[in-house]
């Protein structure tokens, strides 16, 4: 199943990427973005220097990026959505979620059923009320319209499903090897893009762990949600073989994205990152694999608290990844969720 319940916590392999998040109960919507979509995100995305230059048909300047991603990406299948991957069995474009009858061309909360039974995610320009966790240190779940609302495409509780606004541009970093950055301002709040790819079981994404080799890059990130009363719902996401350009983002101990569980059509989450804090053109694009926000340390996950002590000698039998990023608050090593090991 590709989301599925667990008693005790799940996992992301060592030296890379988990988020933990709350839950909130409503489930239920398929739609499968084809050409139009890829077409379009496409042309938010430029490798290097490649960029419109001399190119003034769009549909060819898409045609070069796609050979270039062709070459650049080396086996991988380019997608801008999740795909159902082994052990998932819910196929993500399924539509699943009930739709509201909302006549205007954006909802509003006094007549939406969507944002009466969600809450209100966005404001009127499409930006994330709450981009920081204040409270809890946790996100707010967020449910956007979908394939069966009435409302228009303009809605304002559509931005994730619309792909791509901002240009972005996969680059060679100094020393961390491939990495994104905007090549415009982003404001604090905005869409940036998502994290997407097979959608797995946790029994895959254990496979894969024990699989991979010491050298090899890890591209899992586990979601935690919490529904109350110790459920907890884990997703498993692996843009290691179809993946989209959120894949190429570096962590960060000071990150300028945040990542939420996003459902749009479906039960299954996507993996949205937005803007912690307004970010300048060329800036590189990050976010804590750990799940953190930039005001807090990233942390070292394991199944249970109990599991705590464990740590220390854990850490000795694992060679931890060193962490590059620079931020005065570095940890020195990327952050280790351990639970999957065990």
């Amino acid at each position: 199943m590709s989301t599925t319940s667990r008693d005790t916590a799940g996992f992301s392999k060592p030296e890379r990427r988990r988020a933990e998040f709350p839950l909130s109960s409503e489930l239920s919507c398929s739609c499968t973005y084809g050409l139009e979509q890829w077409t379009r995100e496409c042309s938010h995305i430029s490798l290097g220097e490649f960029l419109y230059a001399n190119i003034s048909d769009e549909r060819q300047a898409t045609k070069l990026r796609l050979r270039n991603w062709s070459w650049f990406l080396s086996g991988v299948r380019y997608s801008p959505d999740n795909v159902q991957g082994p052990g998932c069995t819910i196929d993500p474009s399924e539509v699943t979620l009930p739709g509201c009858f909302c006549v205007s061309q954006s909802c509003f909360v006094q007549s939406c059923s969507c944002l009466q039974t969600h809450g209100q995610a966005y404001n009127n320009t499409s930006t994330l009320l709450h981009a920081c966790r204040i409270d809890s240190g946790y996100c707010s779940p967020v449910f956007e319209c979908n394939a069966l609302c009435s409302c228009s495409d303009a809605c304002s509780n559509r931005v994730v499903q619309r792909g791509l606004n901002v240009r972005l541009e996969v680059y060679n970093t100094e020393n961390k090897g491939w990495g994104l950055r905007t090549l415009e301002a982003i404001q604090r709040g905005s869409f940036v893009c998502e994290y997407a790819g097979e959608v797995i079981s946790f029994e895959e994404a254990r496979r894969r762990h024990h699989a991979q080799k010491s050298m090899e890059n890890n591209y899992i990130i586990a979601i935690r949600e919490y529904a109350g009363a110790g459920a907890i719902t884990e997703t498993f996401v692996d843009p290691a073989v179809v993946g989209n350009v959120g894949r190429f983002l570096n962590h960060s101990c000071q990150p300028n994205l945040l990542m939420h569980p996003v459902r749009v059509h479906s039960v299954v989450p996507r993996l949205a990152l937005f803007a912690g804090r307004n970010i300048d053109a060329q800036e590189e694009l990050t976010f804590d694999y750990s799940g953190g926000d930039s005001n807090q340390p990233p942390v070292e996950l394991c199944s249970t608290q109990a599991e705590a002590p464990m740590r220390n000698s854990q850490h000795d039998s694992y060679q931890r990844k060193e962490c590059r990023c620079g931020a005065n608050n570095c940890a020195k090593f990327l952050p280790l969720d351990l639970s999957v090991i065990n």
